[in-house]
């Protein structure tokens, strides 16, 4: 099984030919070409058609390639799908999701053209986290993508950088996408300037347990990046899990003695990832 990043995922504007060519040469895991948020109804078709045009081109080269629709019930959200299932991107980003009957009517659409990502932003899908997943994953997995501006406005909410109100729903959607054999990516950070406050919200999305963060400007890449990326410590003790785990007499085991500390099966999972988004840079 290939291990891929997806520490920084950003959304560029479908609409702008300039951002996605940009796309090309940043240093983020994931690109979402957005049709949604990022593009005004009048340029809503000609974002579209560039979406498509932009799969087409390629260029992005390990850069996972995703496309952001619209909401199925828009005037816009089944023309989005049609052509996203087209050009067959890495995945395609659906929002405003409720529960397991949004999900089959998303997959219809979608027909396997590609795995389904959905936005995590209403109050109605934070009350059916567990729901959501095993529908998804059933249907072959995918993705949770935390909407936080969306849900704090439903709920009038005020979280500020520790995002206080909504620490609850963020540790039960990874544990939900956990569950369920999903990737989870954090909300935005609306800040841009704030590269401080940047830093506090990645660690904690971090500490969490999230893949990554989703990202509204290039200039927040970096503190992503580093975020998410095992430290030198954090390196050194997935290699040695790893190496004990593969040593003959530990290969039926469930869990084994590494310097003294009991580890399981479970952490060499967890260390292998590690390992692999540590190296994934030096390639």
């Amino acid at each position: 099984m290939i291990i891929r990043p997806r520490r920084s995922a950003l959304y560029m504007p479908a609409s702008n030919a300039k951002a996605i060519a940009k796309a090309r040469t940043l240093d983020c895991d994931v690109v979402i070409l957005d049709l949604e948020d990022a593009v005004v109804p009048e340029m809503k078709a000609e974002a579209r058609e560039m979406a498509v045009s932009a799969v087409a081109e390629g260029g992005f080269g390990r850069r996972e390639l995703v496309i952001r629709v619209n909401a199925l019930d828009t005037p816009w959200g089944a023309d989005d799908i049609a052509a996203a299932g087209t050009a067959r991107p890495d995945a395609i980003l659906v929002p405003k999701v409720s529960d397991a009957a949004h999900i089959a009517q998303i997959e219809a659409a979608v027909g396997g053209a590609a795995p389904v990502w959905v936005m995590i932003e209403t109050v109605r899908s934070v009350l059916r986290l567990d729901e959501i997943g095993e529908a998804l994953s059933r249907a072959g997995g995918g993705a949770f993508v935390m909407g936080t501006n969306d849900l704090a406005k439903e709920m009038g909410a005020r979280p500020g950088v520790s995002r206080a109100p909504f620490q609850g729903t963020l540790g039960m959607a990874v544990a939900a996408a956990r569950c369920h054999g999903l990737a989870v990516l954090d909300g935005v950070f609306n800040d841009i300037d704030n590269i401080e406050g940047l830093a506090e919200q990645c660690a904690q999305g971090a500490e969490f347990g999230f893949d990554g963060k989703t990202l509204i400007h290039p200039r927040q890449i970096e503190t992503c990046n580093r975020a998410f990326t095992p430290d030198d410590e954090a390196v050194e003790w997935a290699g040695k899990i790893v190496a004990a785990f593969a040593l003959p007499e530990n290969a039926s085991k469930g869990a084994i003695r590494v310097d003294g500390r009991m580890v399981e099966r479970l952490h060499l999972t967890q260390a292998e990832r590690d390992l692999a988004v540590a190296e994934w840079d030096k390639k």
